[in-house]
């Protein structure tokens, strides 16, 4: 799945930007200083705009957010008070074209932020994010500007506009009203300071998530201690300790999510336990981390934002501009799927007991998971890996499926400068032989990187501004002792080709307006191209094509490729479970009034999971709620639902290909013409209508995750 990424700011009114991770500020320079040698403030001379990451330095954002801010707001006060009428070029497009500079900053800061951080970025980080919130607010609350665009709407239909045109404009103005436009001066003075509080909570649950992850890592004393992990994830382990300090001892550092990937291969119940108690325990057990205040001040700030603007609940604001348009759809989905799904996991979890001879626990589950695995498929994740060559998978894997499937070809670079060694470069080509776009890949964890995988866009294309794009595509690979393979966990196969569906999503972005540019569509369907590029890892032609031996470069044996095909539905009890409780919790936490703000935070999730009838001890929710960065973060804050919601969409869709012959040209041009190119330029489910013929049907995703024999 991919966690959230930074809302950076296209290059005009979408001002949602909420930035990340802690310390020292850095010194401000003089105007005269920044504008003379700061790389951030002159466009790049690097092909398609690249960020000159050899030159930026900590020191260069203040001073370029600031005169970022400062060039906005005069471009904004030159539409507001333009003496001529408003029209949709002095007012839309102008606005459209706005706030450059600060779009630019604001991105390359987002993206090293969570990517590259450091202690420096992080205290600008805190410092900006209200900065941010309250220059947002100085636009979407202006009235004069506001006027303008209000006239514009009322009579859209009779401006001849072509249809993104009028598209943007119809975006324009929900966007200031869900921003305040039409509430009361006093009221927007409120709206404002929540807003500002809102981006300075969320900066903190960020930073006190990171810093947890690191503090949190399990120490162990010995190496038979980790009887079970591969050869080289003690070695690894132990250089963790010795760079922590801690000579001849082991460090097991955590992942965001509750599950941690050693629980599947320790044979130690003990450590076993530690390690899921310190995953859990995370930003709940007192000390500087603790995120239980921080989540009720964030909760209560967003259910009174919400009320303000005259919704029931955070929820239902969150919703208004998404395709489930209500939380009572999103309550419906999920509650549809709940009992079906805890229902799967119990009688996973008897299958397990059979095999471990007696109960098991949390931390037990992917431990014998993987021997049940092995006992009905006869083979385990232990068997995959060594044909899971890091390389091998994104050249022969991702990008051949690509080629296959859009034509496009790519070719890595050694000549841009990168914010970390471990990045590389690549030149995308178009099937036409032009330039497409630059890809930057991210593939390993690194303690100063956000968990889990994700895709952003350094920079969008749009033909107004005359802008290609620059992308990067992010995992969290644990990095391997010097000279030994990156071999990977099948599950990090699936999460390569996910990203890369968010990276085609932004790649093949053919729009006007950089408000509709690439994934710049609502949260609940931009997980939905990306979860159809899943289907080409198992896909035989290229499992087949990546799917060899690291060292012998001997092809994966067929019954083995057929094992992985037949065990697809296995453990989706336990999956769907984990997930549907994650994503009940962010409901219940954005469904509450100011005034039901509870005391007790773990209080109120244990018996929000209980209503919910998913209190299953053996399934803890994927996130529990002082580690939900999706919810608490601003990315997905009442929207983690989206991953099953646009999973209805992707599981119609892999009907469709196959139906259609699968990986052949003409389906991938189909998909990029109707939907992977158009980006934001028309209600998402029409684009999804335009591709499929139809609406989607949900037996699709009710097959495929093992729920239609309930």
């Amino acid at each position: 799945m991919t966690p959230p990424r930074k809302l950076a700011l296209a290059a005009g009114l979408a001002l949602a930007f909420s930035v990340v991770h802690a310390a020292p500020a850095a010194k401000p320079a003089t105007t005269m200083q920044a504008t003379a040698a700061n790389p951030l403030i002159t466009v790049s001379p690097l092909p398609f705009h690249y960020p000159q990451f050899d030159q930026i330095r900590d020191e260069h954002f203040p001073p370029a957010f600031q005169a970022g801010m400062d060039a906005h707001l005069k471009e904004i006060a030159v539409i507001a008070n333009n003496p001529q009428p408003a029209t949709f070029e002095n007012t839309i497009v102008a606005m459209e074209k706005s706030g450059v500079l600060l779009h630019r900053v604001a991105t390359t800061f987002s993206n090293l932020q969570t990517a590259n951080t450091n202690d420096k970025l992080d205290e600008i980080d805190r410092d900006m994010s209200p900065k941010l919130a309250a220059h947002s607010d100085t636009i979407h609350m202006n009235a004069k500007l506001f006027k303008r665009v209000e006239t514009l709407y009322g009579k859209r239909d009779k401006l001849g506009l072509d249809a993104e045109s009028k598209y943007l404009l119809e975006r324009y103005y929900q966007d200031f009203v869900l921003a305040g436009a039409k509430l009361s001066a006093k009221d927007k003075e409120k709206l404002k300071a929540l807003n500002g509080q809102i981006a300075t909570l969320q900066t903190t649950f960020t930073q006190n998530v990171l810093k947890e992850l690191n503090a949190s890592a399990l120490v162990v004393d010995t190496r038979e201690e980790l009887a079970g992990l591969p050869e080289a994830a003690i070695n690894a382990a132990a250089t963790a300790a010795k760079e922590r300090g801690l000579d001849g001892k082991f460090v097991i550092a955590l992942t965001n999510t509750t599950g941690q990937p050693p629980l599947g291969e320790l044979t130690n119940p003990q450590v076993r336990a530690r390690l899921m108690a310190a995953s859990l325990a995370r930003g709940s057990h007192g000390g500087e981390f603790d995120n239980r205040a921080v989540v009720q001040k964030l909760v209560k700030a967003r259910a009174e934002q919400a009320q303000l603007l005259g919704f029931e609940n955070f929820a239902a604001y969150s919703l208004a501009d998404q395709t489930a348009k209500h939380p009572s759809n999103v309550n419906k989905l999920l509650g549809e799927l709940a009992k079906p799904a805890v229902n799967n996991a119990k009688k996973e979890a008897a299958d397990l007991e059979k095999v471990a001879g007696g109960p098991v626990t949390a931390a037990d589950w992917e431990f014998y998971a993987d021997k049940v695995r092995a006992q009905r498929f006869a083979f385990d994740e232990k068997q995959l890996k060594p044909y899971f060559e890091m390389n091998n998978v994104l050249a022969n894997g991702v990008f051949f499926a690509a080629n296959k499937l859009y034509g496009i070809t790519l070719a890595e670079r050694k000549d841009l400068p990168v914010y970390n060694p471990d990045v590389r470069t690549f030149d995308v080509t178009d099937a036409d032989g032009k330039p497409l776009a630059l890809l930057i890949v991210d593939m390993y964890a690194r303690g100063n990187k956000q968990g889990g995988a994700w895709m952003n866009e350094y920079v969008s294309q749009s033909s107004l501004l005359g802008e290609k794009p620059v992308v990067g595509f992010h995992l969290n690979v644990p990095k391997p002792p010097a000279g030994e393979p990156t071999l990977l966990t099948f599950d990090e196969v699936k999460t390569a080709f996910h990203e890369f569906g968010h990276v085609l999503h932004g790649m093949f972005s053919n729009v006007k307006y950089p408000r509709f540019s690439g994934t710049n569509v609502p949260r609940d369907f931009v997980e939905y191209p990306s979860q159809v590029n899943e289907m080409w890892a198992v896909w035989p032609e290229v499992l087949a094509n990546y799917a060899k031996h690291y060292q012998t470069g001997a092809p994966m044996p067929k019954e083995l490729l057929d094992k992985i095909t037949a065990a697809r539905k296995f453990n989706q009890g336990y999956a769907t479970t984990e997930y549907l409780s994650a994503s009940l919790l962010d409901q219940k936490w954005h469904q509450i009034k100011p005034s039901e703000v509870p005391d007790d935070v773990l209080a109120f999730e244990a018996k929000a999971l209980k209503d919910a009838g998913v209190d299953f001890p053996l399934v803890p929710p994927r996130y529990r709620t002082t580690y939900f960065s999706h919810s608490f973060s601003g990315g997905y804050s009442a929207g983690y639902y989206a991953y099953l919601w646009a999973e209805k969409l992707d599981a119609d869709s892999v009907v469709w290909f196959k139906e259609n012959g699968g990986l052949l040209r003409k389906n991938g041009d189909w998909f990029r013409k109707t939907l992977l190119s158009r980006g934001g330029t028309a209600d998402a489910m029409e684009l999804f209508r335009n591709f499929r013929g139809r609406d989607a049907v949900i037996e699709p995703l009710l097959e495929r995750r093992g729920l239609n024999a309930q």
